[in-house]
C-alpha cells in the first residue's frame, strides 16, 4: 500500500500535494520560488502544523536557490528576508515559526563559522531534512503511546485532518488509529467533515479509506447524536498550537466536540509532537486565531451558498481549554493534568 507523502524533497527541489484537490485528484506542484511556498500554505496547498513547519524549512532553501545567491553572505540575507515572509502566510500553527526559527539559528551560526557558500547550504539542506526526519519518528512514537488508548471494537471520532496529509505518514491524531488497526483491533472511525473547508470529508475520510481502515462520515452537527447513540468510546484530534497549561488550538468546531465529549463522558484527547506546544504563552487566550475570507464560507468550492452581501465571521480555528482534555498524546508519552506541571516536566526536562 503506498500513502501519498505531502511534501517531496528530491534533488534539492521541493514538491507539495496539492490538498486543495483531493480527493477527486492526485496532483503534485513544484515550489521553485519563495513567493510559491507563501502561497501554498496560505492556500491550504500544504496544511496542517507539522507539515506546514516541514515545508517552511525546505521552503528556506528554495530562497536561497531563487535568489541564485554568489557566496554566504548574498546566502545568508535571503534567509533573513526568507523566514521573515514565510512567517507571514498562516499566524496560528506555531510549527512554521518553530521551524523557520531553527533554519536560521542553524544559518547564522554556519555563516559565523565562515563555511563556503557549498558547505553553508548542506548545513541548511541538512537542518531540514532533520526537521522532517524528527517528525515522522514523533509521529509513530504518538501512535505507539495512543494506540494503548484503544481497545477492541471502540469507536473513534476525530475532527479535521490530523493524518499523514498533515503531518508525514502516519500523522498524529490518526496515528494511534492506524497503529490500532495494524495491531488487529477492530475500531470504527467517526470524521466529522470539518466545515467550511472539509478537511474531514475530502482529507481523512479519504486517508483512512486508503489504509483500509472502518471510517463514516459524518456532519459536523452529527457529533452528539452520535456520541448519545454510543459509538464513541474515544476522541482524539490533532492540534495545531498548545500553550504552557494545555490549552490546545486546532480547527475550528474542536471546541465544541469537546463539550459534547464531556458533556458524555467520553474522553477527549489531543495528540501532538514537542515542536506544536508554545511555552511562551500561559493560556489559549494569547493564541492568534487566523481569519480565512468571508468566499470560504459563503461559496464552498465555488457555488454560492449564501445571499449576497451577508456578513461573515470566519475563524479558521478555536481553543478548546485543558479541563476538557482527558490527555495529550506526545512523541514522550501521554501527558496528564495537571497539565502547567507535566507539559514543564516532559517538554522542559
Amino acid at each position: 500500500m503506498v500513502i501519498a507523502r505531502p511534501i517531496l524533497w528530491e534533488c534539492r527541489r521541493l514538491s507539495i500535494l496539492d490538498q486543495t484537490l483531493l480527493p477527486g485528484q492526485v496532483s503534485y506542484i513544484h515550489l521553485d520560488s519563495l513567493g510559491a511556498v507563501w502561497e501554498a500554505i496560505k492556500k491550504l496547498r500544504v496544511r496542517g502544523a507539522p507539515a506546514i513547519g516541514i515545508c517552511a524549512a525546505f521552503g528556506v532553501i528554495v530562497g536561497i536557490e531563487e535568489e541564485d545567491a554568489p557566496d554566504t553572505e548574498a546566502a545568508m540575507a535571503a534567509i533573513r528576508e526568507g523566514v521573515e515572509y514565510l512567517s507571514t502566510s498562516r499566524p496560528t500553527a506555531v510549527n512554521l515559526f518553530w521551524a523557520l526559527a531553527r533554519m536560521r539559528t542553524v544559518a547564522e551560526a554556519a555563516y559565523a563559522e565562515g563555511l563556503t557558500l557549498e558547505a553553508f547550504e548542506a548545513r541548511l539542506e541538512a537542518e531540514a531534512q532533520a526537521i522532517h526526519d524528527e517528525e515522522l519518528a514523533s509521529c509513530l512514537a504518538i501512535g505507539a503511546y495512543g494506540e494503548a488508548l484503544i481497545q477492541d471494537g471502540d469507536g473513534v471520532l476525530t475532527h479535521c485532518n490530523a493524518g499523514g496529509l498533515a503531518t508525514i505518514d502516519y500523522g498524529t491524531a490518526l496515528a494511534p488509529m492506524v497503529k490500532a488497526h495494524e495491531a488487529g483491533k477492530r475500531i470504527a472511525v467517526y470524521a466529522d467533515e470539518t466545515r467550511p473547508l472539509l478537511q474531514g470529508a475530502r482529507l481523512t475520510a479519504w486517508e483512512l479509506m486508503q489504509r483500509g481502515i472502518d471510517v463514516t462520515l459524518i456532519c459536523d452537527n452529527m457529533a452528539a447524536q452520535v456520541m448519545r447513540e454510543g459509538k464513541i468510546q474515544l476522541v482524539i484530534v490533532g492540534a495545531d498550537r498548545i500553550a504552557a497549561n494545555g490549552d490546545a488550538a486546532n480547527k475550528i468546531g474542536t471546541y465544541g466536540v469537546a463539550l459534547i465529549a464531556k458533556a458524555h463522558g467520553v474522553p477527549f484527547y489531543v495528540a501532538a509532537p514537542s515542536s506544536t506546544f508554545d511555552l511562551e504563552l500561559a493560556s489559549g487566550e494569547a493564541i492568534p486565531i487566523e481569519q480565512r475570507g468571508a468566499e470560504e464560507v459563503t461559496h464552498g468550492f465555488g457555488k454560492a451558498t449564501a445571499p449576497d452581501g451577508v456578513k461573515v465571521y470566519n475563524p479558521a480555528f478555536d481553543v478548546t481549554p485543558a479541563e476538557l482534555i482527558a490527555g495529550i498524546i506526545t512523541e514522550r508519552g501521554i501527558l496528564r493534568p495537571p497539565y502547567a506541571q507535566s507539559i514543564r516536566e516532559q517538554l522542559k526536562g
